[in-house]
């Protein structure tokens, strides 16, 4: 058995390192997780720290540029790179947790459609479809204005809006699954219902749900971005590379390093986090790359 878990990890390994993309994507996001990590250790200011004295200051290679702060720094005078690193965590705190939620959501619902069918099935997707029908920042704007702004309603705002994609997904899954022969097995042998879902059918599942999850992440930050730039996602003195991108948009023309940077972070982290996500699906659900 632990050979084969050896050889199992091995094999994953080696295709990820003979996959460049897949590399290349693994890369960006193991960097971006260990500076959102280790942001009070390796950011030089503290980012909500304002100087007007030196405020659009241009980067280091450019004339005029300050040398302790690399970056620039904003209208604000707060140093560039101090909040990139400190907009990493938002972004991937509100990437992972509102993936969570939808897929968590979206998963159970999907589950509870595709084994019971009939009325569970026909309320559960028809509720889909009325999501799916009204466009997503609509509705994420439309709830954070009942609601209110911050980071913990964020992320379920936008993990409550991306829950269809999970729900048809899985009860597809449990269709399928539900009429092979060990499930049948276990249905003649007295398994309960939570038995045969949380036991038999839910771990048959999950590589599709990891795969599901990966690809979202990406949209998540892009989403979060957006509502951010839109002055409804995250609050000063938090930041975020959304606000970043907000502050510097009427700067663009004389000071274009406001909101240049945080746009590549976003671009970058986006673009890494879809490589990686390609790679799982390969692996995990080939299928899925076959339809493509």
């Amino acid at each position: 058995m632990e050979q084969q878990i050896k050889k199992r990890k091995t094999t994953l390994w080696s295709l990820l390192w003979n996959s460049k993309l897949g590399s290349l994507g693994a890369i960006i996001v193991l960097f971006v997780v260990l500076v959102a990590i280790f942001a009070p250790w390796i950011a030089p200011y503290d980012p909500a720290a304002l100087d007007p004295i030196k405020r659009l200051k241009p980067p280091f290679w450019m004339e005029g540029s300050l040398p302790e702060h690399l970056l620039g720094t904003d209208n604000l005078g707060r140093d560039i790179l101090s909040r990139l690193i400190y907009g990493s965590r938002v972004s991937l705190i509100v990437g992972v947790g509102a993936v969570l939620v939808s897929g968590l959501v979206g998963t159970l619902l999907g589950l509870l459609a595709g084994y019971y069918g009939k009325w569970s099935n026909i309320l559960i997707m028809r509720t889909a479809d009325a999501f799916h029908a009204i466009p997503s920042l609509l509705l994420m704007l439309v709830m954070l204005a009942v609601v209110g702004p911050g980071l913990t309603t964020l992320i379920f705002v936008i993990g409550l809006t991306n829950w269809v994609s999970y729900a048809r997904v899985v009860r597809g899954e449990v269709l399928s699954i539900k009429e092979r022969d060990f499930v049948r097995a276990a249905r003649a042998a007295g398994a309960s219902n939570a038995r045969m879902l949380f036991k038999h059918i839910l771990p048959n599942i999950m590589s599709t749900f990891i795969v599901l999850s990966g690809m979202n992440v990406a949209t998540t930050i892009l989403m979060e971005s957006s509502l951010s730039f839109l002055g409804l996602g995250i609050k000063p003195p938090d930041v975020s590379w959304g606000t970043m991108l907000s502050d510097g948009k009427q700067y663009i023309a004389t000071s274009w390093w406001v909101s240049t940077f945080p746009g590549l972070a976003i671009t970058i982290t986006v673009l890494g986090v879809i490589f990686l996500g390609d790679w799982l699906r390969d692996v995990l659900d080939p299928r899925m790359k076959a339809n493509d």
